[in-house]
């Protein structure tokens, strides 16, 4: 009876090693990829160092190991999960420490939708939103939207920087265009009078550099400053020396 269990142990021991080993040799298929999708999509990591380069690809990695990913009838592919995970490092870089702790999962519709999440029925231009009440945790992506954001890189526009912002700006517990972790207490009442002084200007005119969906409210001028920041900064230091000089500080320096 003892041998038996014995036999029976050191089966399950070599079981075990081998489906261990098993794991071992496959490897996710998106962290073989990641390097070379990051440099032909993400301007921002092509312009880094080779050291930041890499600690650019470890934080990806680590955005799509803890944060789910899912396709709502439309195939999620590797190219979807690195253009997602890229925009939400891209935020962060300068801050190594900072984690999407108000996100679990981001979830990619087929094309753009209504505020029910509908994509077939009623009116629906929403490319993108962060979900609250039953949705909290949860980003809403449009597929086609994600993949427009980094078509061009030089038009101020992109679906998966403006949400990311939102999620940085919420993470204060008030999406009100004050992202608080960003920005030291003497900078909180400029950031905030820039905001309304910006706001008022654009309503005042019938054409903007800056995307008028900024002058909905405060919180969306934030993401949508945040957007241009991103993908046109030298154009927004020439027209809003301001703004960039503030963005500059609450993004670390960009």
């Amino acid at each position: 009876m003892v041998g038996l269990v014995i036999v029976a142990l050191v089966v399950a021991g070599l079981i075990y090693l081998f489906l261990d080993n098993n794991r071992r040799k496959k490897p996710k298929p998106i962290l073989l990829k990641t390097s070379q999708l990051l440099e032909e999509n993400i301007p921002f990591y092509v312009a880094l160092s080779p050291e930041n380069k890499l600690l650019f690809e470890n934080r990806v990695t680590n955005f799509l190991e803890n944060i789910t990913i899912t396709g709502v009838d439309v195939a999620v592919e590797d190219i979807d999960r690195i253009l997602i995970a890229a925009g939400a490092i891209t935020l962060i870089f300068a801050f190594p420490d900072w984690k999407y702790n108000n996100l679990s999962e981001v979830l990619l519709y087929k094309g753009t939708f209504n505020q029910e999440y509908d994509t077939d029925k009623g009116e629906r231009n929403i490319l993108g939103m962060v979900g609250d009440g039953v949705m909290n945790r949860k980003m809403i992506l449009s597929k086609p939207s994600l993949h427009a954001s980094y078509s061009s890189n030089t038009d101020g526009h992109n679906t998966v920087i403006h949400e990311f912002a939102h999620l940085i700006d919420k993470a204060d517990g008030l999406t009100d265009g004050i992202p608080e972790y960003l920005l030291t207490q003497p900078h909180l009442i400029p950031w905030a009078n820039e905001i309304k002084e910006t706001i008022k200007t654009m309503k005042g005119k019938s054409h903007s550099d800056i995307n008028q969906y900024g002058a909905t409210n405060d919180a969306e001028f934030f993401a949508v400053i945040t957007e241009y920041f991103i993908e046109r900064p030298e154009k927004l230091k020439d027209h809003h020396p301001e703004l960039y000089e503030m963005l500059k500080e609450m993004y670390g320096g960009k």
